[in-house]
């Protein structure tokens, strides 16, 4: 099992998201929880510079060896940028989920209430949430 950075917030969909402590632009990725259960991701598809997302909508899917996920918005806003390198190389996916492996930054519109705390990620991964 993979280490869950205590800097960053989850979703239940096993995205992570960055700066929410910060302001007001966010960055989302998956986590590495997710990326070992896809295993080697082959293709990312990630949402347009300028959609406006809903918080809990399907933006975009990760593609790999053993299956196709969608990637989920964990917050309401707009699109603000891609990361055209893990476009161009999905395997950042996997080589490094927290660093360069990120999706897509976010214009935060609305509330973060619904995303977890680490701790409630761990809990949520380890099997012992009820």
């Amino acid at each position: 099992m993979s280490s869950i950075p205590d800097e960053l917030h989850y979703t239940k969909e096993h995205e992570w998201v960055a700066g929410v402590d910060d302001g007001l632009t966010l960055t989302v990725g998956i986590t590495a929880y997710a990326a070992e259960a896809l295993g080697d991701v082959v293709y990312v598809q990630v949402p347009e510079v300028g959609a406006s997302v809903a918080a809990g909508d399907a933006v975009g899917e990760v593609e790999s060896t053993k299956s196709v996920s969608d990637i989920y918005a964990p917050v309401g806003g707009e699109v603000i940028e891609v990361n055209a390198a893990v476009v161009d190389d999905p395997s950042l996916v996997n080589s490094d989920p927290y660093g360069e492996g990120w999706l897509f930054r976010v214009r935060l519109e609305g509330d973060v209430d619904d995303l977890l705390s680490p701790e409630e990620y761990t809990a949520l991964t380890s099997g012992s949430e009820s």
